[in-house]
């Protein structure tokens, strides 16, 4: 069996599985840009007899369409495509098909996308330099209700949330900066997984206004991300999310 799924991909006749465990297959929607790449999942997944493909799509907003018609169990989904991303797929899916649980599957490993996609929704985030065991491994642990992600991003993750609560403790003491009614407004919906666009249409401003909101709100309190701001408004009382 191959390393990885990428060799996976060029010698795909001699991927095989270990069979199947269920007499009800986990239904999975494949969705990457490039069509040798789902082709090669798909190849690698039939091996395994409680897994069963049920749709492929080629970008985000496909995606979307074919998960409101499919109701597929695991969306397997690459990060960054054309016309739609998977982040931003990811949001519009976890609302036309609520019980879909979706796993990024990605060459990036930058953090932002890994922050992002979690805010989305996603239950796992994996490289695409996996082995091709541990692709349909990870499909059964997110479908039994457990989340995957890959070692070294689980390790980027963890760090970031020391280091969040680390200039948490060290800013304890330095009373809150203040925000403004508005900036409050902007943060509550930023908290709520709102991108700018849906915050602008909800606040009835521009979406220019919204980015100086934010970016106003992170220099305020000297963070670096929304998710160090909604994280430090809660934990210093700012914002109470319920």
């Amino acid at each position: 069996m191959p390393d990885s799924f990428e060799a996976a991909v060029v010698g795909c006749d001699d991927v095989r599985g270990p069979g199947g465990r269920s007499a009800e297959p986990i239904r999975v929607l494949v969705v990457d840009d490039h069509a040798l790449f789902r082709r090669g999942l798909e190849i690698v997944l039939a091996q395994e007899e409680d897994i069963q493909v049920v749709g492929e799509a080629a970008d985000g907003a496909e995606a979307v369409d074919k998960a409101a018609d499919l109701l597929p169990d695991i969306v397997l989904m690459d990060v960054r495509m054309p016309r739609r991303g998977g982040i931003e797929a990811c949001t519009a899916i976890k609302e036309v098909a609520p019980s879909a649980k979706i796993i990024m599957l990605t060459i990036s490993d930058e953090e932002a996308d890994l922050y992002e996609a979690i805010k989305a929704g996603a239950t796992g985030y994996l490289l695409k330099e996996i082995s091709t065991d541990e692709v349909s491994t990870a499909i059964r642990a997110v479908a039994d209700g457990q989340s995957q992600i890959s070692p070294s991003m689980a390790a980027k993750l963890l760090t970031e949330f020391k280091s969040m609560i680390q200039r948490t403790d060290e800013r304890r003491l330095v009373p809150a900066p203040r925000l403004t009614d508005r900036e409050l407004e902007v943060l509550k919906l930023v908290a709520t997984g709102m991108n700018n666009r849906d915050i602008a249409k909800e606040l009835f401003i521009s979406e220019n206004t919204v980015k100086n909101h934010v970016r106003n709100i992170l220099e305020k309190l000297q963070l670096h991300s929304r998710m160090e701001a909604v994280v430090y408004a809660m934990r210093e009382k700012i914002l109470e999310i319920r």
